[in-house]
């Protein structure tokens, strides 16, 4: 009992000793902190030689106990540059320590620095003059009460900004928590640095390394304050789950010279991709690695705003296998040797990046290649690549984003030579070099944005330069086949670099094309596509909506020939022609096919640039079955006269301008043709209006009614169809000729006009009287003028009184034209007159 009331007794006092000892510190603090700060000031404005700006300056025990801080809040240093007011720094806090048995001395060393919250921004101007020697020298510096002997320096939260214009250097990094420890026994000053920080970029010319990389470091460093050298002791550094080794020295006596070493450590993939630029990785970047994969290398020479030190790494893999952690394929056993060098002269000039030795296997299938990148200013490219691949393997690996899936096998021997500035300035006449050749074997695809599966695709690829010569290339698209040879011109600049066009001059040929498929878009929402092919190829019709699209940056040179075409109703057969495209506009100058019973030819362009698809054409029809043609058009939209009604055989021209949106849906009121047609051996079958005509004439006769030929020009515009007055020979015992005219709107309103000379007509007096007066006289055929007003479903059949004003009034002009005539004494002509005919009132 008595030692644990000594215990609790010593206890006691050690606690109120500490109490004790704070107390009298913090009253230590209170009563020297102005004297404390103003020997600060005095000691710092003995060191600092530009503006600083301070919003409080206070001493603190408790931010950084046990020692005791000077804290600077909200502080902006500007920058070494005459007459400039930009910022060097600006910080939330700057803290600076010293012992708290300082306090009792009266003499203050400074042993700690931290900054914390802000950025820092250092430059080297285009001169060579730089912002950052805010402080005096050495000499001019004296000793006093208060000094700086900084034994750590602490970065937290500071954004570290450095910009050499001369070197053409950026480095920007965000120090999450970075320390160095000073250890100095002169002349030797022993710096043991570690921390955590992102880097943002390390720019150096065109070339970027490390870019929102997450790095750790942890190494320890000797300077010579004499000799003007630092060593640095294998040191490591982690670049997210990268490891390196560093070391060497770095000489200052004069100039800056490097003489460093970096090897990996459990190297993969992502160890070599973050050592380089990004133009080169970004497609890799996702990608990992198992195996023996290594690197080391080494930096020599001067530093300087016009030199750079000498890089040398060596890298390579040896039965490695490298794979894509979101997909289940991978490249096996893989070996490879490989050099970055910035080269002889040091610069972007002599740099090189290359691939020795490559080889490996995708399932099973081997591939190898060799890849040179030299001079990266003006860079020249050499690359080989021989590989047996599946595409369904190829894929797997390295995904397309607009192809969904594929399968069947490639066999690939190509090389590259030539200067990429070139080819990008001017790829048609760049000096470079294509050869080589691809095959493919029972290659399909399945494409995103179509439901129609590409299928059965076999054909010899030869390269030539930036051509492709194209040999027996076929395949199926749905329903549809195609067979092309011929050449595929400017295909490198198209593949590789924006705004380039694609040439295709070739033969093609089909067995059968199913239009409706290839126009089909795919079909919203999350169907799966693969079915919807399945489907609307079993159907043999669009799955969905249509959509008409042309690229671009493609041209067409085309000699076709198809067997068997179909869309919608309509199908043809024997097509043959020449298609043009360019610049969005086909052009066909003599496309000729058999259709419905006859022949079309077909020349004209189509014009796909505008949100508008405007179709100029130059149609000829020969004697094309009507009721047919009809049919396979849907009556052309409407009811009045259909494929029941009308038959014979049509022969036109016609000359249209036509336009569509990009779904093929027309824009009737922009419509505008002239159709010159020829119907012989015609039939009007069971036709309405005609049916209330049998008052006049037996309903039997009006039921099917024969002609020998029609013949008129009609004008569409205005979404209205204009018919001009024409003749119409008739089969009919009462009457021969039927005149017609009038129009018919696309809303189906109607407005005809017809005159009907009637053979011996003898009204009933029984019957004729409820439709008016029948004027008698001798003429033996008499005319029945009617209109047809109305819609399809509601029209009306009346009698057409102003065609009788205007026959009347024509009639008496020639009667009184001829009496005057005969008054003179003039003598009649040869022909005989024709009787004034009657006129019905219907």
């Amino acid at each position: 009992m008595g030692i644990k009331k000594k215990i609790a007794r010593y206890l006691l006092f050690a606690v109120g000793g500490v109490v004790l000892l704070l107390a009298v510190a913090v009253g230590a603090i209170y009563l020297y902190q102005d004297k404390i700060i103003q020997l600060f000031v005095a000691e710092a404005n003995k060191h600092i030689k530009t503006k600083v700006q301070v919003e409080k300056i206070e001493v603190t025990l408790w931010e950084k106990f046990p020692a005791v801080a000077i804290n600077l809040k909200n502080v902006e240093i500007t920058e070494a540059v005459a007459g400039s007011t930009a910022p060097l720094a600006k910080l939330a806090n700057i803290y600076s320590t010293f012992n708290l048995w300082d306090l009792w001395r009266g003499t203050y060393h400074i042993k700690e620095l931290y900054l914390e919250e802000g950025e820092v921004r250092v430059k080297v101007l285009p001169n060579g003059e730089v912002n950052y020697r805010f402080y005096q020298d050495a000499d001019a510096t004296h000793a006093g009460n208060l000094s700086f002997d900084l034994e750590k320096i602490v970065l937290r939260k500071v954004r570290i900004s450095y910009h050499d214009a001369p070197g053409d250097q950026r480095y920007e990094l965000q120090a999450h928590a970075l320390s160095a420890a000073l250890s100095i026994e002169e002349p030797v000053v022993t710096i043991k640095a570690e921390g955590r920080a992102l880097v943002h970029t390390l720019q150096v010319g065109e070339s970027e390394f490390l870019r929102q990389k997450e790095i750790s470091l942890g190494s320890q460093l000797a300077i010579h304050t004499i000799e003007k050298t630092i060593t640095i002791s294998p040191s490591e550094l982690r670049v997210e789950k990268a490891v390196y080794q560093v070391g060497g020295e770095v000489l200052f006596p004069a100039k800056t010279n490097l003489d460093l070493f970096i090897q990996g450590k459990n190297t993969d993939i992502q160890s070599l991709l973050a050592l380089l630029p990004p133009r080169f990785t970004k497609q890799l970047a996702q990608y990992r690695s198992k195996g023996d994969v290594y690197f080391q290398g080494e930096v020599k020479g001067e530093v300087s705003a016009k030199k750079n030190p000498y890089v040398d790494i060596s890298f390579g893999a040896k039965g490695a296998s490298f794979y894509h952690p979101d997909y289940k394929e991978k490249i096996e056993k893989v070996n490879l040797e490989g050099r970055f060098t910035n080269g002889e002269k040091r610069n972007s000039q002599t740099s090189m990046l290359e691939l020795r030795r490559v080889t490996g296997s995708l399932r099973g299938r081997p591939f190898s290649g060799e890849f040179l990148y030299h001079n990266f200013a003006n860079p020249d490219l050499k690359a080989q690549l021989r590989a047996d691949v599946d595409v369904a393997h190829v894929l797997g690996v390295f995904p397309v984003e607009d192809i969904r899936k594929g399968s069947g096998q490639a066999q690939v021997q190509l090389s590259f030579a030539g200067n990429l500035k070139q080819f990008k300035a001017n790829p048609s006449h760049a000096s470079i070099k294509t050869s080589g050749e691809v095959s493919l074997k029972a290659v399909s695809l399945l494409f995103r944005q179509h439901p129609m599966p590409v299928s059965g695709m076999n054909g010899a690829f030869l390269f030539r330069k930036n051509d492709v010569a194209v040999t027996d290339f076929k395949g199926k698209v749905g329903d549809s086949d195609f067979l092309v040879n011929g050449y595929f011109k400017n295909v490198l600049p198209w593949l590789f670099l924006k705004g380039q066009r694609l040439r295709i001059e070739a033969d093609l040929a089909s067995a059968f094309l199913n239009l409706d498929q290839l126009l089909t878009v795919a079909p919203a929402g999350r169907q799966d596509l693969e079915s919807t092919g399945k489907s609307a190829a079993r159907k043999g019709k669009a799955a969905s909506a249509y959509a008409f699209n042309l690229p671009a940056h493609l041209e067409l040179d085309l000699n076709a020939s198809v067997a068997r075409l179909t869309f919608r109703r309509f199908k043809a057969t024997q097509l043959h022609g020449q298609v043009r495209l360019q610049n969005q506009v086909i052009t066909t100058p003599n496309i000729a096919l058999q259709a419905v019973g006859g022949r079309f030819q077909v020349s004209g362009n189509l014009d796909a640039r505008k949100p508008l698809i405007r179709v100029n054409s130059v149609a000829r029809i020969d004697e094309i079955k009507v009721d047919s043609l009809m049919y396979v058009f849907e009556n052309f939209g409407q009811n009045f006269i259909t494929q029941r009604h009308l038959q014979g055989q049509l022969t036109a021209h016609i000359d249209s301008e036509l336009f569509f949106d990009h779904t093929l849906s027309p824009r009737t009121d922009l419509m505008q043709a002239e159709i010159k047609t020829s119907i012989k051996n015609g039939q009007l079958l069971y036709f309405e209006p005609l049916q209330k005509m049998s008052t006049f004439i037996e309903r039997h006769e009006l039921a099917n009614l024969r002609f020998s030929e029609l013949k008129n020009n009609f004008w569409i515009q205005g979404r209205t169809i204009y018919i001009p007055e024409m003749e119409i020979k008739s089969s009919t015992s009462r009457f021969s000729n039927i005149t017609v005219s009038g129009t018919h709107t696309f809303d189906q309103q109607m407005d005809y006009h017809l005159r009907i000379p009637l053979a011996s007509a003898q009204p009933k007096r029984d019957k004729d009287e409820r439709y008016g007066v029948v004027a008698g006289g001798s003429t033996p055929n008499p005319n029945l003028f009617l209109t047809i007003k109305g819609k399809e479903g509601n029209f009306k059949v009346a009698y057409d009184q102003e065609k009788v004003k205007d026959k009347i009034t024509s009639d008496l002009e020639r009667e009184k034209q001829e009496l005057k005539d005969a008054l003179k004494g003039k003598k009649k002509e040869g022909k005989t007159v024709k009787p004034a005919q009657e006129y019905f009132e219907f």
